[in-house]
């Protein structure tokens, strides 16, 4: 090959180098301008949106694009996790949910119409939370075992336990209270915590099991009463509530995580980026002390340590499912 033939390959081969590096550039300086919707699996006024509505406010400014919270409620987040599914993985749809949603639904689910690990791609997880067994300010009980007794005595109906969505954590937490306890529990499944709420404060069920930041704000105003917790330590926010380990009640030791989620194929760059900002935002004190206040135990989560978080949790709650006898529906 002639010296100016290679010369020639060279000018040819950087000038493509430098229109691919101009149209990466191009696509990128697209993308910046989109909102990017964050969906959630449950209806405005729970837990979750509440959260996410704190969050987005954060991650606008430092991600410089709007962070739309769309509401995709129905079967405990399986509907906002198909709905996470079939979107670009572009960076303009991710999905905000908790344990239930990725670690026990597909497992208690034959068609789940979404495989967590072959689907989604983790991007940053930022709390863990605990689990909360309330009762409405219309039954007697001050305590837990104030409400064994008051179902142990009452008339039939007193047994039904509200929970936020069938077959997740609080649905076995009702099942082992009754074994343990010899009570006669009947879980209620609602479509989220906020149309459970709803019932409990008009006392049309006299108890629930939800996150603790389902439940704190009326337990403070004193028109529910959370009577215990689950995990292995007392809540701040609640330091007067004993756990559940403490009255004996085990197996749910391993904590309940927070984390948001990306279609699979998402560009490694988006979430690297998306990770680091929320590193920023749990920091802020305003946004920690709130989520603190809500509940949660806030700490940063890259997406690797969400993926082996996620992945201990699943297989711990495979146990679990495995130990109840309970048939995938």
């Amino acid at each position: 090959m002639t010296t100016s033939r290679r010369s020639l390959l060279s000018r040819l081969l950087r000038t493509s180098v430098l229109l691919g590096a101009a149209l990466t550039v191009g696509l990128a300086s697209a993308q910046s301008g989109k909102p990017i919707r964050l969906l959630v699996g449950f209806p405005p006024g729970g837990g979750s949106d509440a959260i996410a509505r704190t969050l987005s406010e954060k991650l606008k400014d430092e991600l410089g694009v709007p962070v739309v919270v769309e509401n995709r409620p129905g079967a405990g987040g399986q509907i906002a996790a198909q709905t996470l599914k079939a979107a670009a993985p572009d960076g303009t749809t991710l999905f905000i949910t908790h344990d239930h949603t990725i670690s026990i639904l597909p497992q208690v689910v034959k068609n789940p119409g979404f495989d967590p690990v072959r689907d989604f791609v983790p991007v940053v997880g930022f709390a863990t939370f605990v689990n909360a067994f309330a009762v409405s300010g219309g039954t007697p009980a001050k305590s837990f075992t104030d409400y064994v007794s008051w179902v142990k005595t009452s008339g039939s109906g007193k047994g039904a336990v509200g929970i936020p969505a069938p077959a997740s954590t609080p649905e076995f937490l009702v099942k082992l209270i009754g074994q343990k306890y010899q009570l006669d529990l009947v879980s209620a499944p609602y479509r989220g915590s906020a149309p459970m709420m709803a019932d409990m404060l008009g006392n049309q069920i006299g108890a629930g099991v939800a996150s603790v930041q389902d439940f704190i704000e009326n337990h403070k105003a004193g028109k529910v009463r959370v009577v215990g917790v689950l995990g292995t330590r007392r809540q701040a926010a609640m330091p007067d509530v004993p756990t559940f380990d403490e009255m004996g009640l085990k197996g749910f030791e391993d904590l309940p995580y927070y984390g948001i989620y990306a279609p699979a194929g998402t560009p490694q760059k988006f979430i690297n980026d998306f990770s680091s900002a929320m590193a920023k935002v749990v920091a802020m004190p305003e946004v920690r002390d709130h989520l603190t206040a809500m509940g949660l135990t806030v700490g940063h989560m890259s997406p690797q340590q969400l993926a082996t978080r996620q992945q201990a949790y699943t297989e711990a709650w495979a146990k679990i499912i495995k130990t109840s006898g309970f048939v995938a529906q």
